[in-house]
């Protein structure tokens, strides 16, 4: 449990930290190529008052449904450090909740979420994103893949 709750709290503070640092520099030196990336990943300094591309702006849903979600990933968290094995469900659970959770500090200490970084590569160069929303994205990716894996045990289990 303490290994999932170093990791998930380092990825939290990692991802605040880098949001503090962009906010710190001037607006007019964004957006710049991130040095040693030879071009493939792009600075921004985004404030998304909404969810994903200004999704409902202004509304005030747009701080009760991550308020309620990551409520929700804590408490699936505790259940899942309850259980015995389940190892894949419980990183995937602690990259969410730790995307979700710095997203959320963020939404509440700024009234914005900062998005730092697109990758240039194809469509997702007008995708600006965080770390959160990868932390996110692999959590709920991981969370797929583990449901997939115990399916296909069960299916191969009842075809015996």
């Amino acid at each position: 449990m303490f290994g999932f709750l170093t990791v998930g709290t380092t990825l939290t503070m990692l991802d605040l930290a880098l949001k503090n640092e962009i906010e710190s520099q001037k607006d007019e030196t964004f957006p710049r190529d991130l040095e040693g990336t030879k071009g493939m990943i792009r600075l921004h300094k985004n404030h998304n008052q909404g969810f994903s591309f200004g999704v409902l702006e202004g509304s005030r849903a747009v701080e009760l449904i991550p308020l309620c979600m990551t409520s929700g990933l804590a408490g699936a968290w505790v259940f899942l450090m309850g259980t015995k094995g389940r190892i894949l469900e419980k990183l995937a659970v602690t990259l969410s909740l730790a995307g979700g959770l710095s997203n959320l500090i963020d939404r509440m200490k700024r009234g914005y979420v900062v998005d730092y970084f697109s990758v240039q590569w194809k469509t997702l160069k007008k995708v600006v994103f965080n770390l959160g929303d990868i932390f996110i994205f692999c959590g709920s990716a991981l969370l797929l893949a583990a449901g997939l894996i115990d399916t296909l045990k069960d299916n191969w289990r009842n075809t015996k």
